[in-house]
């Protein structure tokens, strides 16, 4: 049976409301998902990252493996399912980065533990009325936009064309391996065990397993309905899923400029808000915070720029390259993880831990 006999029936809506705000529809319906279970698991590389660099495999870092495998069991399923094909992505039908990978994600590591929390936890907080993440957000979406089209756009496609993939697409790592298609499955499945026996040893509730899960099931959820889109479309459809990069610049433009189209990551950010801040306020978790010093200002203004930057030049941030860009195994995006976690382990040891030291 074909992918396209096998997906849901998206025509009517399409027909009715069109391409475009159909399009916008589905960013904002994985962003709503995204952002519901994100507050509610607390999910973030960042704290993952730290918390594995001090030793300490404690809750944070079970929600992040939880919420990665249960991405990849998911997407594999859905592949397997003939719900979707990964090879159409918008992130593989492209030459993937090496060098943008390693440059990018060691920046958007350092970036990350600076801001203390990675590009998406930095707007799901500033829903929560978080204002040093309301502004470290809005410098990250500039920087990107200036990265993708502004003054560091040539600096970016200069570093980013030092090594590339070749033959003009990404690799797939199971192809490149030979590993049989129900590989990425099996993979996903033993992650998801480990997570669930370092969630067991901190005894983590059950609804805040559902929720880290529930992460996971929103980069599925986009990758499978935007590709649905693409198979009844009579315009080329981006098949994409959360990240945060990029749409936070596409964003950004679509407010100052009026002549911006509909698409899925202008109905994104927009939703990972919206689900953010009705979750936050539901569990009476909505406060306004501001920053604590001018010190903790500058460091978390400094990370923003290194993650704005390093995000699009790796081509993507810790959820586009870590969960959504691994959930297909794209070869780019395992290494910009990688390269991810060690800059921040490397800035939470030189920063935080030797600082911490120099205080006592």
């Amino acid at each position: 049976m074909s992918a396209r006999m096998n997906t849901p029936d998206i025509l009517p809506l399409v027909e009715r409301i069109g391409e475009e705000p159909t399009a916008a529809l589905i960013g904002l319906i994985t962003g709503a998902v995204f952002g519901v279970a994100a507050q509610r698991s607390r999910f973030c590389l960042r704290a993952a990252a730290v918390s594995f660099a001090r030793g300490l495999w404690d809750d944070k870092l079970a929600v992040w493996l939880l919420t990665f495998s249960t991405a990849v069991v998911w997407v594999q399923s859905a592949t397997l399912a003939g719900l979707f094909r990964p090879e159409e992505a918008r992130m593989m039908s492209v030459s993937g980065s090496w060098s943008g990978a390693i440059l990018g994600g060691l920046m958007f590591g350092v970036g990350m533990v600076l801001a203390r929390g990675c590009s998406g936890r930095l707007l799901v907080l500033a829903a929560t009325g978080n204002l040093r993440s309301v502004i470290s957000g809005l410098i990250f979406a500039v920087v990107a936009q200036m990265s993708l089209h502004g003054y560091l756009a040539p600096l970016r496609d200069r570093l980013a064309g030092l090594w590339i993939t070749p033959g003009g697409r990404n690799i797939n790592l199971i192809e490149a391996f030979a590993l049989p298609d129900w590989s990425g499955l099996a993979l996903g499945v033993f992650s998801a065990f480990v997570a669930l026996a370092v969630a067991r040893k901190n005894r983590i509730g059950a609804a805040r397993l559902v929720f880290g899960a529930g992460v996971g099931f929103s980069v599925a959820l986009g990758w499978v309905l935007t590709f649905t889109l693409s198979q009844v479309a009579f315009e080329p459809v981006s098949i994409a899923s959360a990240t945060f990069t990029g749409p936070s610049a596409t964003t950004l433009m679509f407010v100052l400029d009026t002549s911006k189209l509909l698409e899925f990551d202008v109905g994104l950010v927009p939703g990972v808000f919206l689900g953010s801040f009705l979750a936050s306020f539901w569990a009476g978790e909505f406060k306004f915070e501001g920053f604590e010093n001018e010190a903790n200002m500058r460091r978390a203004m400094t990370g923003a720029v290194l993650m704005g930057f390093g995000g699009m030049l790796a081509g993507g941030c810790a959820i586009g390259n870590g969960v959504t860009g691994g959930s297909i195994f794209a070869a780019t995006a395992w290494l910009a993880l990688l390269c991810m976690w060690i800059g921040a382990i490397i800035t939470d040891f030189l920063v935080d831990q030797k600082g911490a030291l120099a205080t006592a």
